[in-house]
């Protein structure tokens, strides 16, 4: 039996790679950070809580990532764990670099003394490409990144190329572009969005307020993305692959798509600062540009050209977005029933 440790095993990827490997047959491990009680509501949703084994695990204190990495036997280790929302990163910076950046380092070279045979998973993100210097974005596009989040996981990125060119290790990353699913955490555009028109939905009566409607995602399905993580760690020589649905979207769109799963018709008029959304049906305003959630340095546009790894790993978006915006919103709808 092939047994895998996953830290961030709590968050939305953690989760769904956890039960992508139970339903694999593997002995699944997860670092969580110290507290009396972890929370597992992702891991409970999926119903798979009770058959992962849970580790203290703090990426930022060295000494207990070597005993853990030491203790636990592991074939397959996947890196996770971030401090990932973009916007508390100008706010965090340094703490931010911490976890997401020098974590890394202290993960590898931690295998690399102790089990140099374990394949390692880098979760990197389409955020490094920041102010895009080619479109759609591929693995060799120049990084560009544009907030203290993106500057970090350059770092994770080229210290996983580096250990692998230096030291011959099966590590890997991921340039994974905006992966959602009902398992987001609330502060996340997406979902920040579908819970509130949820709310709305049930009789609510505060508009949804966010930032700059323009910004163009390439949004697909994390239970989609685990699978290309998975496939990643089975080859035989670690590489770096770009996952992304190659379709962009902006966060209007995306709004639209949502409102639609729970039954508003909207009509968008405004711009800038000043763009609102109301609802025909109702005449309620839904939606009001708050600028305080404007981010210092946009990243205005992100699509990802994920050729590479369909033709080696023959990985394939499934869940379209429409249908990625619709599932969420429904699924927040019928959660405040």
């Amino acid at each position: 039996m092939k047994k895998a440790f996953i830290t961030g095993i709590t968050g939305q990827d953690g989760a769904y790679l956890a039960k992508l490997l139970l339903d694999k047959g593997y002995e699944v491990h997860g670092g969580v950070r110290r507290i009396s009680q972890p929370e597992l509501p992702r891991l409970e949703q999926l119903g798979v809580a009770d058959d992962v084994h849970l580790h203290e695990f703090d990426l930022t204190e060295m000494n207990n990532v070597f005993r853990v990495i030491r203790d636990v036997e592991m074939d397959e280790f996947y890196n996770l764990a971030a401090q990932s929302f973009v916007g508390a990163s100008w706010d965090l910076p340094i703490y931010t670099a911490d976890v997401d950046g020098m974590a890394v380092v202290r993960i590898l070279d931690t295998l690399r003394s102790v089990r140099p045979e374990t394949r390692f998973y880098q979760a990197s993100t389409s955020e490094m490409f920041g102010l895009v210097q080619e479109v759609p974005q591929k693995e060799t596009t120049r990084l560009y990144p544009r907030s203290p989040y993106g500057v970090a996981k350059v770092y994770g990125h080229y210290i996983t190329m580096n250990y692998r060119e230096s030291f011959g290790m099966h590590a890997s990353s991921g340039i994974l572009f905006n992966h959602e699913s009902p398992l987001r955490g609330k502060e996340f555009v997406t979902r920040k969005i579908t819970l509130g028109l949820a709310k709305l939905a049930h009789g609510g009566s505060d508009p949804i307020e966010l930032g700059n409607m323009d910004a163009q995602r390439d949004w697909g399905f994390a239970g989609d993305y685990v699978e290309g993580m998975w496939r990643m760690l089975q080859q035989p020589q670690a590489d770096d692959y770009v996952l992304a649905t190659g379709v962009t979207t902006t966060i209007r769109d995306f709004f639209t798509y949502a409102a639609e799963a729970v039954g508003m018709d909207l009509a968008w008029e405004g711009e800038g600062e000043g763009e609102t959304a109301t609802d025909r049906k109702t005449g309620r305003q839904v939606m009001k540009v708050n600028p305080k959630f404007y981010r210092p340095a946009e990243v205005e546009l992100l699509i990802g050209d994920a050729s590479k790894a369909r033709e080696k790993l023959g990985w394939e978006p499934r869940v379209q977005i429409r249908d990625l915006a619709a599932m969420m919103a429904k699924s927040d709808y019928d959660a405040l029933r």
